[in-house]
């Protein structure tokens, strides 16, 4: 079983610790940054292992009671609700225990459930098996949930490795009873209900997806910890209250507004407070934004649309003098003009005929000499033979659609008539 994303052709315990990056192989996986240190205690080894269900979508921990060591990327056979079930390794040695304590698990719980065997044939068979179920069983649950007519929308369906257990994730925006639906899907499925109620971000880590700044969705790939995100973090960082560019995938604020809104707050401490509305002799001056990188406060005049930046030393000056009730005569905006020259664009130029190669220049200076040399060398006719000279006039005149005429045949010298010469002599009878 490959990686179908990469193509590296490895399975899916490529030994990457977490380096791969890409949604179908390493979803919502941890670096494993102790695997290569040593254990100086064996006994004191942690012996809980990290197991991840539906590509990483869901994460468990089972105590390894088995003497066998697994690697990143074994199937294991593992304790269910009365059956098995089935999970990827996903983290082992010290750093599950790192992760226990984030988490607030204890180690020692004696409810943890246990490390069955390592996963044979036959319960993979059976696993993929109970998998395939799951989208006609999604579809059917989502009919009846919609013939009951409860507010609710099923998000999604795990079934345990044997089937005999079903997790059923919904969506809903107050409280449902769902007590008639249960009965219904334990006879229609024929397994254990349990529903879990999730937020619309869990659902969106569930589906996965690309986000608007190209890459995978962080509540797909890393993101566990949601917190509440509100436009007041999109207001410290000037940001348009828009809620198309503003919201994910999830229909939420994107949770992405809270990762910089902490240095944003860092940096407007050192901006003047109440510095809202200023006084001068032109009128009231409004803000409208801060520039945090610039240390800039710009403001606006009334019945005009320019804009003034100002810096905080100026401002904390304006505010000071209205406060005595002293209205200055100008903002003294600051020129913002970019220092940098422009570059020149080059102008077109038509360099056709100009540019030339080498090996161009190169073969032609060769047949310019070529054909020098044949000029000086003197012409040698060569001798051809009559008969080969004949044919090719010949053939020469038959293209040009001459007829040729044919040779006359010599006849033999008749009596009296000498052969040397081509005219007749008549025998006089008088001679003798």
């Amino acid at each position: 079983m490959g990686c179908g994303s990469c193509g590296s052709g490895t399975p899916n315990g490529c030994k990457s610790n977490g380096s791969c990056g890409t949604n179908s192989c390493n979803r919502m996986n941890a670096y494993d940054w102790l695997v290569n240190l040593p254990i100086s205690d064996a006994d004191q080894a942690c012996r809980v292992i990290e197991v991840s269900f539906n590509n990483g979508s869901r994460k468990d921990y089972y105590r390894n009671s088995t003497l066998q060591f697994f690697d990143k990327g074994d199937l294991l056979t593992l304790e269910g609700v009365s059956g098995f079930d089935v999970g990827e390794v996903q983290l082992t040695g010290e750093i599950v225990r790192l992760q226990m304590k984030k988490k607030g698990v204890n180690e020692f719980s004696p409810e943890m459930k246990r490390v069955l065997r390592r996963s044979t044939d036959r319960d993979i068979e059976i696993w993929k098996q109970t998998k395939s179920r799951e989208k006609d069983a999604l579809v059917r649950s989502r009919a009846i949930a919609r013939q009951l007519k409860l507010n609710m929308k099923m998000s999604q369906i795990e079934f345990q490795a044997d089937g005999k257990k079903a997790t059923f994730f919904y969506i809903a925006e107050d409280r449902v009873d769902f007590r008639e639906l249960i009965k219904i899907f334990a006879s229609e499925f024929k397994v254990k209900v349990e529903m879990r109620q999730i937020g619309a971000r869990q659902e969106s880590g569930k589906v996965g997806g690309i986000g608007s700044c190209g890459r995978e969705l962080c509540c797909a790939t890393w993101l566990t910890d949601f917190k509440s995100v509100n436009t007041a973090a999109a207001r410290y960082q000037n940001l348009s209250i828009n809620q198309t560019k503003l919201s994910g995938q999830c229909g939420r604020l994107k949770c992405c507004l809270n990762y910089e809104l902490d240095t944003y707050l860092d940096a407007l401490q050192g901006f003047p407070e109440n510095a809202d509305m200023l006084r001068v002799a032109r009128g009231t001056a409004t803000l409208i934004k801060k520039d945090i990188f610039k240390n800039l406060m710009w403001y606006v005049l009334q019945d005009s649309n320019k804009q003034y930046p100002l810096t905080i030393e100026r401002v904390q000056k304006i505010r000071s003098l209205n406060n005595q009730n002293i209205i200055p005569e100008e903002l003294e905006a600051v020129d913002i003009t970019s220092s940098k020259q422009k570059e020149v664009e080059p102008e077109f130029v038509d360099l056709v005929g100009h540019i030339t190669l080498k090996s161009l220049e190169k073969a032609d200076k060769k047949r310019n000499q070529k054909g020098r040399d044949q000029r000086n060398q003197p012409q040698q006719r060569s001798f051809v033979p009559p008969q080969k000279q004949q044919g090719r006039q010949t053939q020469g005149a038959q293209k040009q659609g001459i007829k040729q005429q044919q040779p006359q045949q010599k006849r033999p010298p008749q009596a009296g008539q000498d052969p040397r010469r081509s005219i007749n002599i008549k025998k006089d009878p008088n001679i003798t």
